[in-house]
């Protein structure tokens, strides 16, 4: 097990600069078994899931390698083998693989995927989808049979309610399917465009990507002929805007993508956080007084469910009560009762959470339950004073590229150990 130690009190200043979109990367990689040729992404976030994804790519016989940000994959001796069910249960996004599989042999068979637990997030939209295009569903004991002897066949497809992971396995299923597909309600989010960007360059078809109506005409080849970068992670910058706005003296975020953190970004402001907003940065200068806020979470483009938790800490700072309604993930409460250990004054009830002005943090030895609830107790050990013990860190390292060399080099002290021996 996997510990962070937090030696709280310690301002940051200077630099630091975001990696590439964990939510992109995690569906581009499953994307690339797809494609007849090799392919390259840039900017890849150095976060366990990329080795957990290598490790199930490698037993499909597919090469992959990865250095300083880079990342090549070769999918051309591609073979149908069982793929390891202790990487697929380490990540949520393993699902990728039902659709890019589907989509490249037209039969897949995966276990149930795992992740962060952060309440229910039924597949079920998925299976329609792939039952749409032409393929039978079976489930038994905890995995999932497809199989379509017939291949899959362009459909229009309704999403019962708006999914990032079901519009993405629905476009990995599609992209070379006979005729055109259409999926309506879909989601908006930027990793979406990111995905469709990088197929539409191997010559995929797929227009909309960034509307409710993506349209895929299949194809019969996907051949890359450039390196793709991937964009920017607007959770990590967000993670970062708040950090810097809680224990910063001055910090510059570069690498970020302002228009995808908008709803995020307004809210800091509606504090009173005085951010200075450039084409591709932000500064985030000492903040001396925050002004509660109301936080609703809601589909791109609204309020990110995965940076209500990072915000946290700082809300608590705030004069008077600030409240979080999360319409996404209700249940995504597991960083409250941790926080309360280091003193934060916080509490969820009817849907509701709520953070009041909390003058003092105090280092407590704390558990990360998913990622998110994980960067929350790392901006609340920054905080504190003391030292700080975070436990699970290695849900931590699932979602921050080089988290510990970034805080350490903006002047926090902070570690990581596996001796379970530690204590504080």
């Amino acid at each position: 097990m996997k510990r962070m130690i937090i030696q709280g009190g310690n301002r940051l200043s200077g630099e630091v600069t975001i990696g590439g979109a964990k939510n992109s990367t995690v569906a581009l990689i499953p994307a690339a078994i797809l494609a007849d040729t090799p392919v390259e992404f840039d900017t890849v976030p150095d976060i366990l899931d990329v080795h957990n994804l290598m490790i199930i790519l490698e037993s499909m016989n597919v090469k992959s390698s990865f250095t300083h940000g880079f990342l090549e994959i070769d999918p051309t001796q591609i073979i149908e083998a069982e793929l390891p069910s202790k990487a697929i249960k380490s990540l949520r996004a393993s699902y990728y693989f039902m659709g890019a599989l589907l989509g490249r042999f037209h039969r897949a068979t995966l276990t149930f995927p795992g992740g962060d637990n952060i309440g229910p997030r039924p597949i079920d939209q998925h299976l329609k989808a792939f039952k749409a295009l032409g393929a039978s569903v079976s489930e038994n004991n905890g995995t999932v049979h497809l199989d379509a002897p017939n291949g899959l066949h362009g459909t229009r497809i309704f999403l019962d309610m708006v999914s990032v992971g079901a519009t993405i396995n629905t476009i990995l299923a599609s992209v070379r399917a006979e005729g055109t597909t259409v999926i309506e309600n879909a989601a908006k989010e930027p990793e979406i465009i990111d995905l469709a960007t990088f197929l539409n360059n191997m010559g995929a078809q797929i227009r909309g990507a960034g509307t409710d109506t993506i349209r895929i005409t299949g194809v019969d080849t996907l051949q890359s002929m450039n390196t793709h970068t991937i964009i920017a992670d607007r959770i990590e910058s967000g993670t970062y805007l708040a950090m810097a706005a809680a224990v910063g003296d001055g910090v510059m975020v570069h690498n970020v993508i302002p228009e995808h953190l908008e709803s995020f970004t307004s809210k800091m402001i509606e504090m009173g956080v005085d951010l200075q907003i450039d084409s591709d940065k932000i500064y985030v200068p000492r903040v001396k007084h925050l002004k509660a806020i109301h936080v609703k979470t809601m589909p791109f483009p609204g309020f990110a469910t995965d940076l209500q938790q990072p915000l946290t800490p700082l809300m608590s700072l705030a004069e008077g009560d600030s409240t979080v309604v999360d319409t996404i993930y209700p249940k995504r409460v597991k960083h409250i009762p941790e926080l309360q250990k280091m003193g934060m004054k916080i509490e969820a009830h009817d849907g509701m959470i709520v953070i009041k002005h909390t003058d003092h943090l105090h280092g407590a030895e704390v558990t990360a339950g998913e990622i998110r609830a994980g960067a929350s107790l790392t901006i609340a050990g920054l905080m504190a004073e003391g030292t700080t013990v975070i436990n699970n860190a290695g849900n931590i390292l699932r979602g921050y590229d080089r988290i510990v060399w970034k805080l350490n080099r903006l002047g926090a002290k902070v570690s990581i150990e596996d001796d379970s021996s530690v204590k504080i």
